[in-house]
C-alpha cells in the first residue's frame, strides 16, 4: 500500500497544508498484505534513513545558455525511471477526502495471465535471491533488466539493497556492478515519495520551455531556405527585427501587420508578397451548395414568412361568430406554430459542406521536413473519456469493444490515451477492462495489419453473423467474481471462527457475520462498490481509483517477434495507447452532479497523466467506426484558424435500428439539415459524444484575438480599454484570457477557478501551446513551430498519479469553478448542449464534420417506452435551460445573431406542446359541436391553407435535396416530432415548471443499452410494451378523435341540413392527427400474433361507445324523428 502522509485534519481544514506522499507496499507469496507506510511502520523501522525523492532538471535554454542544435538531443530515461513507470502501472491508487493515498501493487488483475509488457500485473521472471518472490525488472518488449553481465536475475528491490547496503557487489558473480544508475533516484518501500514540488521550474514548465526552443533555429533555417527559394536573395532577419516593431521567437506572425517592411520611398507597411504568395495547402475546405438549390430555399423561407404573415392576419380579422372559442383556441396555437417554425427555419439560411484533406495532414505533420528531419509524427496528443456509470443498464461487454475500437485507432500510438469513467465504481467493469485490454494484445496489431473497418470486435465479426456472437468471456465475468468473493468470504469465516475458538473456550458459539466483499483477482477487497454494500463500499461512497492498465508507449516503434505472439506481428508496430480506469470519490454529502462531474474529473485527472491539448468525448455505447475520425477532426483543429474552434462535433449514427426507423431513431432531420445549417454561422451545438474538444476551451478561456472577433453587437457593448499589463504579460499566458478582466491572465489567481493543484496549473499553458495550428504560413496567426510536439513523452511516476487521485477527489471542486465556468457546466440534465452554448457565448466556433465513412456508431433505444424517456430528459434539460441564465435572450454580444435563435429554439421547443395538445382536440372538439374553426371553407381559407402546405412541402424537397437525406426520413421525424409533443414534451414542462417554481427536482434514469431476452430477434425490444404515464395524452388524443369522426358522420348523416364543409374539415384534421400518431398506434399493438391484453380491452370500450352512440342516433323502428332523443350540447 501507498499513504499520503497528510493528516486528515489538513484535508478538512485547507488544501495544501503540505505535499501529500506516497510510499509502497507488497503482498507476500502466502497472500499476507504487508502495510509498509511510515505512520503503521514498527518501532524498530525508525532508524531507517528516508532520502528525499528528487527530480533532476535537464539543462534548458531557459537556465543556461545552450546551443539551439543541441536541445534537440534529449538524453534517453534513465532505467530507474523506466522501472518506476512499471511499477507505477502495476499499482491499483486509491484515495480521496479525509483518507491517504495508497499504492496496491497488484501481481495480477484477472484470472488470466497478461503477456503484453504494457498491461498491468504483466508476468515476469522471478528474482534468484532466496526468500524473495519479487519480479525482475523488464524493457518495454517485457524481456528481463540484468544489471550485471552475468545476467543474474534480480528485483529492483532486491538490486537497490544491493546497491546501498551490499557495496555494489552483484549476488550472483559476486562482481562489483558496472552501471548503478538506479539507485540515483530509486525510491525504497516504504520511503516518502512526494508529489511534485511547487517552487523553481515544474515538470510541466520544463517541457514547455523545451518545446518552445527545440526547433528555434530549425524554423529560422526553414525561413532562409524560404525566402531564397522565392526571391533568389536571403531575407535579413535582423534588419526586420531592429527596423521594425517585430519581435523575435514564437507567438507572432512572421510579419506584423503594422511595422513591416519599410523603406524610405513609401511609409506604408505590409507583409512581404514573397511570402504571401508561398504556395501553401489548407487542411480543410467548404463544399459551397449549389446556388440552384440553396437560392429557391431560401426564397422560399420568405415567401411561406409572407405567406403565413397574410394567413394570420386574415385569420384575426375574420373571426367564427358561431364558436368564437374554438376560433380563439385556433388562432393562438396557429400564431405559436408560426413563431415556432421561424425559429426553427431562420438559422437554416447559410448551410454549409466541408471536407478534409488527410494526405495534407499527413504531409505537414508526418513527413520529415528541415524542422522534422526524422518524420516523426508532430501531431497533438489526444485524451479520449469514455463514460459509464451502471454494469447493469450499460454492459461491460459494449464498453470494452468501445475501448477496444479507440485503442485501434489510426492515430499516432504515444499521442492517444483512453480514460474511462466507472461512476459506479463497479469491479465488474474494472475487470471487463483489464480482459479488454489483455485482448488488444492481439486485436490492435491485427488490425494495424490487414486495415480493417470497423476496428471494433463485436461488430467486425458480426459482419458474417458469427454463431458464437454471445460467448464471449466477459458475458462470465458476473459470475466469476461472484463465486471468487463467496470462496474468499468463506474463507474468512472460516479463519475468524478458528480465532474465535482460540479465545474464548467452553463457552457456546453464535454465530459471526463477516461482511461479505467483494474481492479482486489478486486477492484483496475492491476498493469500490461491493456487490452487498457496506460503508464506504456503495454506490455513493466509495474512494477514488485510479488504475493504468495499459502503461505509456515507449517514443519509438516496437515491431513485434515470431515467438511473441500467436499470429505474425513481425513488421506491425505492437505498441498500445495508454489506457486509464478512473472511478471518482463518492462520499454521503456531496452533489457529485452525475455525468457532468464525472467528466470533468477526467479532465482533471488526464490534464495531470497525459495532458493532451484535445478531448475527445465517447458515451460507452460508441464506438469509433471510421479509425481516421480522430485525424480528420484533427483537420479542422490545425488548420488556419483553428486556434479559434472550440471543438469538432461529429454527427450521431445508430446501428441496431429497424429498417423502417419508426421512432425516429436517426435523427438524421437533426443531424443532417439542422446541424449543417448551424455550422455556417457560429457552429453546431454539442450533443454530448462523439466531440473532439480543445482543452483550453473546456477550462473557460476565451479565443485568441477575441478582441478582432468581437460579434455583430461589438458596436452597441462598448469595451473597456485594455491596460498595458496584457501586451506586457508572457506570450504563452497573453493566449489565455478570460473575460474582460485583465487580472483573470494572472496565472498566480488560477487556482481560485481550478483548485490547488500547481500540476494542474502548471499543464494549462503546456495544453494551449500544443494545441496551436503549425506557423507554416504568415497568415497563421498563433501558431506554433514545426517539429515542438516531437519530444518524447514524461514517464509516469508514483507522484504524478498520487497528484492525480487527489484532483478526483469529492472536495477538491469545493470553492473553484468547476462546473460554473471551467469544464462541463453543472445544473441541467443536458450538460452537453449548456458546456456548448457556454463556449459559443465566449466567442469560440464550432465545425461539424461529417465524413464519408462513419466517423461513430452507437446504439439508440428502439422500445417505446425507452425512446419517450430518452426525448424526456433531453426536453426537460431544454426548459431548464430556458429559466436559467443560459438562456439565449441573456447572451452575449460575441454570440451571432442567428446562432442565438437556434440557442432561443432550443430552450422554447418543448413549450410548443401545450399548443399542440390543445390543436389536437380542435378536430374532435369541431366534430363533437358540430362548428370549425372558421365560419366556411371558403375559396381564401382554402388557398391559404394550400399554399401553406405546398410552401412547407417544396422547403422539404430542397431540405432533402442540400442534405442527403430522403422523404420517408423527413415523414418518420414529422411523425415523432407530434408523438414527442403530446407526451414527453408536455411531462418535461410540467416537471421544468415544478422545479421552478417548487424546487422539486426531477431524477432520471440510464437510457438502456441492452438488447432484449430474445437472441434471435435483432429488434425484440422494439415490440416490447413497457407502460408509462407518458402514454395516457397520445392514446386520449386517438380515442377522441376516432370517436368524434364517428359523431361526426353519424350527426351530419342523420341531420336536416347536413353541413358538409365542417365535416370534411373537422375529419381532414383528425385524420392529420391520426397520421402522426400511427407509429405509435403500431407500437401498442405489439409484435405480430402477440398483441397485448390491453388493446383488445381499448377495443373493446371503442366499440361499445360506438354502438351506444349509434342506438341512441339511430332508434328503434317507430320512432320517426331523425335523429331519435339523441341531443347535443
Amino acid at each position: 500500500m501507498a499513504g499520503r502522509s497528510s493528516r486528515p485534519s489538513d484535508s478538512q481544514l485547507g488544501r495544501g497544508s503540505g505535499p501529500p506522499t506516497v510510499t509502497f507496499s507488497r503482498r507476500t507469496s502466502s497472500g499476507r498484505y504487508v502495510n509498509l507506510s511510515r505512520d503503521s511502520l514498527d518501532s524498530d523501522i525508525n532508524s531507517i534513513e528516508f532520502a528525499e525523492y528528487t527530480v533532476h532538471i535537464p539543462p534548458t535554454p531557459d537556465n543556461q545558455p545552450m546551443d539551439p542544435a543541441m536541445s534537440m538531443r534529449i538524453e534517453p530515461p534513465p532505467i530507474s525511471q523506466r522501472v518506476e513507470e512499471q511499477y507505477v502501472s502495476s499499482s491499483l491508487f486509491t484515495g480521496g477526502f479525509n483518507s491517504v493515498t495508497r499504492a496496491h501493487l497488484m501481481d495480477k488483475v484477472i484470472e488470466s495471465e497478461t503477456n503484453h509488457p504494457q498491461m498491468a500485473g504483466t508476468k515476469g521472471s522471478s528474482c534468484a535471491i532466496q526468500g524473495c518472490d519479487g519480479k525482475v525488472m523488464s524493457d518495454e518488449r517485457g524481456q528481463d533488466i540484468l544489471p550485471c553481465e552475468c545476467d543474474f536475475k534480480i528485483c529492483r528491490d532486491c538490486f537497490i539493497d544491493a546497491v546501498k547496503t551490499g557495496d555494489g557487489i552483484c549476488p550472483g558473480c559476486k562482481e562489483p556492478y558496472k552501471n548503478t544508475d538506479l539507485s540515483a533516484n530509486a525510491v525504497e518501500p516504504g520511503q516518502p515519495l512526494p508529489l511534485p514540488p511547487t517552487g523553481g521550474m515544474s515538470k510541466m514548465e520544463r517541457r514547455l520551455s523545451l518545446m518552445k526552443s527545440a526547433n528555434r533555429s530549425a524554423v529560422v533555417r526553414s525561413q532562409s531556405a524560404l525566402m531564397r527559394s522565392q526571391t533568389g536573395v536571403d531575407f535579413d532577419h535582423n534588419r526586420w527585427l531592429f527596423e521594425t516593431k517585430g519581435t523575435y521567437g514564437y507567438g507572432n506572425a512572421i510579419w506584423p501587420k503594422d511595422g513591416g517592411f519599410t523603406d524610405d520611398k513609401s511609409e506604408e507597411s505590409g507583409e512581404p508578397p514573397e511570402l504571401l504568395s508561398k504556395p501553401w495547402r489548407p487542411l480543410t475546405r467548404k463544399l459551397k451548395i449549389p446556388a440552384a438549390v440553396l437560392s429557391p430555399y431560401r426564397l422560399l423561407i420568405f415567401v411561406r414568412m409572407a405567406v403565413l404573415g397574410l394567413f394570420l392576419a386574415w385569420r384575426i380579422s375574420h373571426p367564427n361568430d358561431d364558436a368564437r372559442w374554438l376560433w380563439l383556441m385556433s388562432v393562438i396555437c396557429e400564431i405559436w406554430f408560426a413563431f415556432s417554425w421561424l425559429l426553427d427555419q431562420l438559422p437554416k439560411f447559410f448551410p454549409v459542406n466541408r471536407a478534409t484533406d488527410l494526405n495534407v495532414l499527413k504531409e505537414k505533420f508526418e513527413t520529415p521536413t528541415p524542422t522534422n528531419p526524422t518524420g516523426k509524427s508532430d501531431l497533438p496528443g489526444v485524451d479520449v473519456f469514455v463514460s459509464t456509470a451502471d454494469p447493469e443498464k450499460e454492459p461491460p461487454l459494449v464498453t470494452a469493444n468501445t475501448i477496444l475500437s479507440i485503442l485501434a485507432a489510426d492515430y499516432p500510438v504515444e499521442k492517444l490515451s483512453c480514460y474511462v469513467s466507472d461512476d459506479g465504481g463497479a469491479l465488474l467493469t474494472f475487470e471487463a477492462m483489464a480482459e479488454a485490454a489483455s485482448f488488444a494484445n492481439l486485436w490492435v496489431p491485427f488490425c494495424r495489419k490487414h486495415e480493417i473497418e470497423p476496428r471494433n470486435p463485436e461488430t467486425y465479426f458480426s459482419l458474417k453473423k458469427d454463431p458464437f456472437k454471445n460467448k464471449v468471456r466477459i458475458n462470465g465475468l458476473p459470475d466469476s467474481i461472484r463465486r471468487r468473493s463467496d470462496a474468499y468470504n468463506a474463507r474468512e469465516e472460516i479463519k475468524a471462527m478458528k480465532l474465535r475458538r482460540q479465545t474464548v473456550e467452553d463457552e457456546p458459539l453464535e454465530p459471526i457475520k463477516v461482511s461479505k466483499a467483494t474481492w479482486m483477482a489478486d486477492g484483496t477487497h475492491w476498493p469500490g462498490t461491493w456487490t452487498v454494500s457496506a460503508l464506504e463500499h456503495s454506490r455513493g461512497d466509495h474512494a477514488g481509483i485510479i488504475q493504468v492498465m495499459l502503461k505509456p508507449p515507449s517514443d519509438e516503434p516496437l515491431h513485434g517477434t515470431a515467438d511473441s505472439s500467436p499470429l505474425d506481428f513481425s513488421e506491425v508496430d505492437i505498441r498500445l495507447p495508454m489506457l486509464v480506469y478512473v472511478s471518482r470519490e463518492k462520499r454521503p454529502g456531496y452533489d457529485h452532479n452525475k455525468k457532468a462531474g464525472a467528466m470533468n474529473a477526467l479532465v482533471r485527472a488526464s490534464a495531470i497523466m497525459s495532458n493532451g491539448p484535445f478531448i475527445l468525448n465517447l458515451d460507452c455505447d460508441h464506438y469509433i467506426y471510421n479509425s481516421q475520425a480522430i485525424r480528420e477532426g484533427m483537420c479542422f483543429m490545425m488548420d488556419r484558424g483553428g486556434d479559434r474552434i472550440c471543438y469538432v462535433q461529429f454527427p450521431q449514427r445508430f446501428e441496431g435500428i429497424d429498417p423502417s426507423d419508426r421512432y425516429a431513431n436517426h435523427n438524421t432531420v437533426f443531424f443532417d439539415v439542422n446541424m449543417r445549417a448551424l455550422d455556417g454561422l457560429q457552429g453546431p451545438v454539442y450533443v454530448g459524444t462523439g466531440c473532439l474538444f480543445r482543452r483550453t476551451a473546456l477550462y473557460g478561456f476565451d479565443p485568441p484575438r477575441s478582441k478582432e472577433h468581437s460579434g455583430c453587437c461589438s458596436c452597441c457593448f462598448a469595451r473597456r480599454k485594455k491596460s498595458a499589463s496584457v501586451s506586457s504579460a508572457p506570450e504563452e499566458h497573453r493566449a489565455l484570457r478570460m473575460g474582460d478582466d485583465d487580472d483573470e491572465m494572472n496565472p498566480s489567481l488560477f487556482s481560485k477557478r481550478f483548485g490547488n493543484s500547481s500540476f494542474l496549473i502548471d499543464s494549462i499553458p503546456v495544453a494551449e501551446f500544443q494545441g496551436r495550428p503549425l506557423a507554416d504560413h504568415p497568415a497563421v496567426k498563433n501558431g506554433r513551430p514545426p517539429g515542438a510536439l516531437t519530444l518524447p513523452r514524461e514517464l509516469l511516476d508514483a507522484s504524478t498519479v498520487a497528484e492525480a487521485i487527489s484532483v478526483i477527489s469529492c472536495w477538491y471542486e469545493d470553492k473553484t469553478e468547476w462546473g460554473n465556468r471551467v469544464g462541463w457546466i453543472y445544473g441541467s440534465v443536458t450538460e452537453d448542449v449548456v458546456t456548448g452554448y457556454r463556449m459559443h457565448n465566449r466567442g469560440w466556433k464550432s465545425v461539424y464534420c461529417v465524413t464519408k465513412r462513419d466517423a461513430f456508431r452507437g446504439t439508440a433505444p428502439i422500445n417505446l417506452t425507452d425512446r419517450l424517456h430518452q426525448v424526456l430528459r433531453w426536453a426537460t434539460g431544454s426548459v431548464e435551460i430556458f429559466f436559467s441564465r443560459n438562456n439565449a435572450l441573456l447572451a452575449s454580444p460575441k454570440m451571432k445573431i442567428l446562432q442565438r435563435v437556434a440557442y432561443l429554439n432550443v430552450g422554447i421547443y418543448p413549450f410548443t406542446s401545450l399548443f399542440l395538445i390543445v390543436y389536437c382536440f380542435l378536430p374532435a372538439l369541431s366534430l363533437f359541436s358540430g362548428q370549425f374553426i372558421v365560419k366556411t371553407l371558403n375559396v381564401t381559407f382554402l388557398t391559404y391553407l394550400l399554399v401553406i402546405t405546398l410552401t412547407l412541402c417544396a422547403l422539404a424537397v430542397l431540405e432533402i435535396k442540400w442534405s442527403g437525406i430522403n422523404l420517408e426520413e423527413w415523414w418518420r421525424n414529422e411523425q415523432f416530432w407530434l408523438i414527442g409533443g403530446t407526451s414527453a414534451h408536455l411531462a418535461a414542462v410540467l416537471q421544468g415548471l415544478l422545479k421552478v417554481i417548487a424546487g422539486i427536482e426531477i431524477s432520471f434514469t440510464l437510457t438502456s443499452k441492452s438488447a432484449g431476452d430474445d437472441n434471435d430477434d435483432d429488434f425484440a425490444d422494439l415490440y416490447l410494451i413497457k407502460w408509462t404515464s407518458l402514454m395516457i395524452p397520445p392514446i386520449t388524443i386517438m380515442i377522441t378523435n376516432l370517436i368524434a369522426i364517428a359523431v361526426g358522420f353519424s350527426r351530419t348523416i342523420y341531420s336536416t341540413i347536413p353541413q358538409w364543409s365542417r365535416l370534411l374539415g373537422g375529419v381532414f384534421f383528425s385524420f392529420w392527427v391520426l397520421a402522426h400518431l400511427y407509429p405509435f398506434a403500431k407500437g401498442l399493438m405489439g409484435r405480430r400474433g402477440r398483441t397485448p391484453t390491453i388493446v383488445f380491452v381499448w377495443s373493446g370500450l371503442i366499440a361499445i361507445t360506438i354502438s351506444l352512440l349509434w342506438v341512441a342516433i339511430s332508434p328503434p323502428s317507430g320512432n320517426t324523428q331523425i335523429g331519435g332523443s339523441f341531443q347535443f350540447p
